[in-house]
């Protein structure tokens, strides 16, 4: 089975071909960026075969998607020799409410109520919508499949999903917690336990992903029952452009002195805050990095404020769990930045943390355990494949379709 998985955001199209029937056989990758200007571009990496990178008008989703395709068929840099190989296709879907509690094939009813979180996740929601909409036109007969960030989140218990604001608002708006990032705790959580030969259902795991997005998520046997985004992506961690936790006060104050509009201000939290308003640099980790070796002590002020929020949330998170046996680092930050999960596990040793500093050292990007054999907690960073775990869940519902 050829499943192709798309990744829609507003401006991007993310995808990955993969061979299920070969166990998730990576055939191709690439991304198309700048979506609706005239030098858009495609970045399309084959397996075995030189990139192709190709800059173009791309003034839509659907024209995007039909150049993806068109590279997979290439005489040259194509992987298939036909897109009716494509058995079925994948989304990633950032907002499913509390309506989707798996990933689902995608229907006429589907879409309906991804329309209607579209207001929940209004930055993310409408792209992923695009995408399943273009695919319709371009391979209107292969099946679809939707998979949730928010959807491995819906176990968390109610004392933990609820704000504490009049409970009126959670019954006539859904305001609660929702978490995302589902698809990456729950597959790194999974591939740690099968590295360490223990039982997923049977462990108290603390996940980090950590990315210019980022969250942390508590999974008890199994289970996520806590984590640190909220009704929005907006809450928790210190991210690249987002604030994270802040007193609502500040924002209110703020609207009157600065007289900012409800739009403003969602652009401040979301786009002009974390690392980038604290530092005035960047929103990149490594540039921040390189900042503050040079002495930039406002870039070594938001990377202490990153570390800081890191360990809070997983101390929390330990005492939520009433205790923790394996703490996990993944995501673009998680997995390539050394220094970062140095500084959070020597930090938490009173955890039973003995973090081994120099099986640490340089590691980027692979699997390793980063603890001493004699450590209580085990501490891991895991390459994350939320593309791989799209693909499974989309194998699995088009096989239950086809009995």
């Amino acid at each position: 089975m050829i499943v192709l998985v798309l990744n829609c955001g507003s401006s991007s199209i993310k995808y990955q071909l993969l061979n299920m029937a070969d166990e998730g056989l990576l055939l191709a990758k690439g991304i198309v960026e700048r979506v609706g200007f005239t030098d858009a571009k495609l970045t399309h990496k084959p397996e075995g075969k030189d990139k192709y990178v190709h800059v173009t008008s791309i003034p839509d989703h659907t024209t995007g998607i039909n150049l993806i395709l068109e590279a997979l068929v290439d005489s040259n840099h194509g992987v298939i020799s036909s897109i009716n190989e494509i058995t079925a296709v994948g989304h990633r879907v950032a907002h499913g409410g509390e309506f989707f509690t798996k990933s689902s094939l995608i229907d006429d009813f589907t879409k309906s109520e991804i329309e209607k979180c579209i207001e929940l996740a209004p930055l993310h929601n409408p792209a992923n919508l695009k995408g399943i909409l273009s695919m319709e036109k371009l391979l209107p007969n292969v099946p679809q499949v939707a998979v949730f960030d928010t959807s491995f989140h819906q176990t968390m218990p109610k004392h933990a999903y609820l704000y504490a604001i009049p409970y009126e608002y959670y019954e006539k708006y859904k305001i609660r917690r929702y978490g995302f990032h589902g698809t990456s705790h729950k597959y790194v959580a999974q591939k740690a336990c099968n590295m360490l030969g223990v039982d997923f259902e049977n462990q108290k795991i603390i996940t980090c992903h950590l990315g210019n997005g980022a969250s942390i998520a508590a999974i008890n046997q199994g289970k996520s029952v806590d984590t640190s985004m909220g009704f929005t992506p907006v809450e928790g961690l210190i991210m690249g452009t987002r604030s994270g936790d802040i007193d609502a006060g500040v924002l209110l104050y703020l609207a009157e002195k600065e007289n900012l509009s409800f739009k403003d201000v969602n652009d401040l939290i979301n786009k002009k805050s974390g690392v980038a308003g604290i530092s005035g640099l960047s929103s990149d980790m490594r540039d921040l990095e390189n900042a503050a070796a040079e002495g930039n002590e406002r870039a070594q002020l938001a990377l202490d404020m990153y570390y800081y929020r890191v360990k809070k949330y997983v101390g929390a998170y330990a005492a939520a769990m009433d205790g923790v046996d394996m703490i996990i680092f993944t995501g673009g930050i998680g997995e390539n930045d050394p220094v970062l999960r140095e500084k959070v596990s020597t930090a938490i040793d009173f955890m039973g943390v003995d973090f081994d500093v120099e099986a640490n050292k340089g590691v980027r990007g692979k699997d390793k355990l980063l603890t001493k054999p004699e450590s209580r907690v085990k501490v891991m960073v895991i390459t994350t494949n939320e593309e791989l775990v799209i693909a499974t869940d989309t194998a699995n519902i088009v096989k239950e379709l086809k009995k």
